[in-house]
């Protein structure tokens, strides 16, 4: 049970620092937190320490946990760092993948260019990205890989929020075309400029 909450609080608090409603700097009060979910301490303390793994807070003696700091300079560093693991990811996935993922992929596609906000385009955007990886089946890339975006995802909030307008995303169009015609490399090719490309 304890662990059903906990992925609640996780989740919720990890949409508010990615979405910048949490700023950097800002105090994550357990006792506050308990409250606001009406649980113990101990699922409070578990999301905390997610949100640390995940690299969303950062606790200090004495000085309890807080939002981490958003640090401009390794955006560059996130961006190279999904496309070489997105693609090794795609390349190792590409023979397992089923119509049932190619049917997931078309849903997300379709969810992610009919967000009307943000905060949804980009929860439909991770889950796009999500399904055409998952089925490399390596749970340690695909973690690596959920930080990244989470990462990602932060700097996207805190520089293009004022700008973000509803769009159709010709990538990922492009990138089930060739996954449906079975084209590793084309769909690769156009991960890797796709991912530059938002970066």
């Amino acid at each position: 049970m304890s662990a059903t909450i906990a992925d609640t609080i996780y989740q919720a608090l990890s949409e508010q620092i990615v979405t910048g409603a949490l700023q950097a700097g800002e105090k994550l009060r357990q006792d506050h937190i308990a409250r606001e979910f009406d649980t113990s301490h101990v699922p409070v303390r578990e999301a905390l320490l997610r949100l640390e793994a995940h690299g969303l807070a950062i606790s200090e003696p004495r000085r309890g946990t807080r939002v981490s700091a958003l640090n401009p300079s390794e955006i560059r560093e996130v961006i190279e760092m999904r496309v070489a693991l997105e693609i090794l990811a795609l390349t190792h996935g590409f023979a397992r993948i089923t119509q049932a993922d190619l049917n997931a992929a078309e849903a997300a596609r379709i969810a992610c260019d009919a967000a009307t906000d943000m905060a949804t385009w980009e929860r439909c955007n991770r889950v796009f990205h999500r399904v055409i990886l998952a089925p490399c089946q390596m749970p340690r890339l695909l973690a690596a890989i959920d930080d990244l975006h989470i990462a990602s995802a932060r700097h996207l909030f805190a520089n293009w929020q004022h700008q973000w307008r509803p769009r159709t995303d010709q990538d990922h169009a492009a990138i089930l075309q060739a996954m449906q015609r079975q084209d590793a490399a084309a769909a690769c090719e156009i991960l890797r400029r796709h991912l530059r490309r938002v970066g």
